[in-house]
């Protein structure tokens, strides 16, 4: 599997001020969000970036990409239709290749000296097949998330062989469909937020999107259902990080994470335990 191209979906209105926001990255360098997202593809190898965007925010997009801009194509979603729209509007920039997709509003850090995307990258690649990166998650998230259901590939370490998908499942959902031998009571795998998509991906949700007439939004999810009943379909479980930095706090987390993996991480751990330490000495004093 030949995977040179990367599709990052940026494109929802909640979504719209994610990638532009700044932070220092591991290497001491400020960073757009955006930027960082497309460095991380890089890492995997990666030629050519699509962005799928909605068209107004093209030109602040532009602004904050950073020195990467020859590899940087930006994809219009013309209309809010949803997730499985979004990525579907990369269908012509695939050409019947398969894609790295990475959602606009997380950050990755990694527990090795190999990027998140680039360890999945040499997956699928040698697997020669769709993967997914997935996340043991506590059944008390699973609102969250998408999540798999499946059983592990012998002699494949930390691969699972998927044969259910579901989009934000209940626990008495996810204990019905969802239990794979050998993980832990009240966990599941939940999508991690980064796939390498077969071609099929982009045929599935074309058939899925004429179907649903009604309003035309579909999930990446519903996709995946499909095409694990149709071919060979993976899930590998990572054990780095992952931060949504829509969420409360999210970026400040993120940015916390990411400074401790990096080049300064002493200089920003001595720095936090002195803050900390202030803080105790005025909750004494007062």
């Amino acid at each position: 599997m030949n995977i040179d191209k990367a599709v990052i979906t940026a494109a929802g209105s909640k979504q719209k001020n994610l990638p532009l926001q700044t932070l220092i990255d591991r290497d001491g360098v400020e960073k757009s969000v955006l930027q960082i997202l497309v460095e991380e593809c890089l890492r995997a190898d990666i030629k050519e970036i699509g962005i799928v965007i909605n068209p107004e925010n093209e030109q602040s997009y532009r602004k904050v990409i950073g020195e990467h801009k020859n590899r940087i194509r930006f994809i219009h979603q013309n209309e809010p239709l949803g997730y499985g729209h979004s990525i579907f509007c990369a269908k012509d920039f695939a050409k019947s290749n398969p894609v790295l997709h990475l959602v606009g509003d997380h950050l990755y850090v990694s527990r090795t000296h190999k990027g998140c995307a680039q360890l999945l990258v040499e997956v699928a690649r040698s697997e020669d097949c769709s993967v997914s990166s997935v996340h043991a998650t506590r059944e008390t998230q699973l609102r969250f998330f998408g999540a798999v259901g499946g059983r592990k590939e012998a002699g494949k370490k930390n691969l699972y062989r998927v044969d259910t998908v579901m989009e934000k499942p209940t626990p008495t959902e996810a204990e019905q469909f969802l239990t794979v031998p050998g993980m832990r009571s009240s966990h599941y795998l939940c999508f991690f937020g980064m796939h390498v998509l077969s071609p099929a991906v982009f045929d599935i949700l074309e058939k899925l999107l004429k179907e649903n007439k009604k309003d035309g939004k579909i999930t990446l999810s519903d996709a995946m259902i499909v095409l694990a009943k149709k071919e060979k379909y993976l899930a590998l479980e990572m054990f780095d990080y992952r931060y949504d930095v829509g969420i409360k706090y999210g970026l400040l987390m993120a940015q916390l994470a990411i400074s401790l993996s990096g080049e300064e991480k002493e200089f920003v751990l001595s720095n936090i335990l002195e803050l900390l330490a202030l803080r105790e000495l005025r909750s004494v004093r007062n």
